[in-house]
């Protein structure tokens, strides 16, 4: 069932607390509109949201669950708390912030990832990375797909913000990891998709460009006002 998202599109399904959208069973009707648009997987963010996704549609969902803890920069699934908590939906993919960022209780990724390995031996986990430093460490310990997800969003990565079509981290990553890639950040255009295919990722996430009306409305707007 996982293979089935090779060279295809994986639409993230999330909306935090303080977002409008924010419900398990609007999560759940949006990832069965992704799936009727021809989306071969579903990224989703709580044990809730992903149970209710799966009462809707059939397709592999990479569960992630967003947690921040004092002292800690990493918050995408950061402690074994979340996976025991995720393991309760049994997502196919469980992906984790496996960025150099600072991690609660100080403990590291490696150690987090011999607990995981141990107690989950047939669970499938997404290294959401930022750097290609990173991503090379990730596949080092063990990570079964590596991601592009956090590539600006930390502080050693700002540098690395993706602005343009070129993609160039993705096409260094894509050279130099063996893992399947799967490119996830700033992708927001059907033509940047095609593009990061052709890159040769295993598959590609899109979120807010599809997920979060809030946004895409305000595109609009500030083409409207920005002329």
């Amino acid at each position: 069932m996982i293979e089935g998202i090779k060279g295809e599109l994986i639409v993230s399904c999330q909306a935090l607390e303080d977002e409008p959208l924010h419900s398990s069973f609007i999560m759940s009707r949006m990832a069965l509109a992704a799936k009727e648009g021809g989306a071969k997987g579903i990224r989703s963010n709580s044990v809730e949201d992903i149970k209710a996704i799966k009462e809707q549609v059939d397709l592999p969902i990479i569960g992630i669950i967003k947690r921040v803890y004092d002292g800690a920069d990493a918050f995408i699934t950061p402690t074994m708390t979340e996976v025991d908590e995720l393991m309760q939906a049994k997502p196919e993919i469980i992906a984790i912030d496996a960025t150099a960022s600072t991690r609660p209780y100080g403990e590291s990724l490696s150690d987090l990832m011999v607990k995981i390995k141990e107690k989950y031996p047939q669970q499938k986990l997404m290294a959401d990375c930022s750097t290609l430093e990173e991503m090379k460490m990730a596949e080092q310990i063990g990570f079964d797909y590596i991601g592009t997800t956090l590539v600006g969003y930390t502080q050693q990565s700002k540098k690395d913000k993706i602005e343009s079509n070129d993609f160039q981290l993705i096409r260094q990553a894509v050279e130099t990891i063996n893992k399947p890639i799967i490119a996830e950040g700033n992708i927001d255009t059907p033509e940047k998709v095609r593009h990061v295919l052709e890159l040769g990722v295993y598959s590609v996430v899109v979120g807010s460009a599809i997920t979060r009306p809030q946004l895409i409305t305000k595109k609009f707007v500030e083409a409207i006002h920005n002329q």
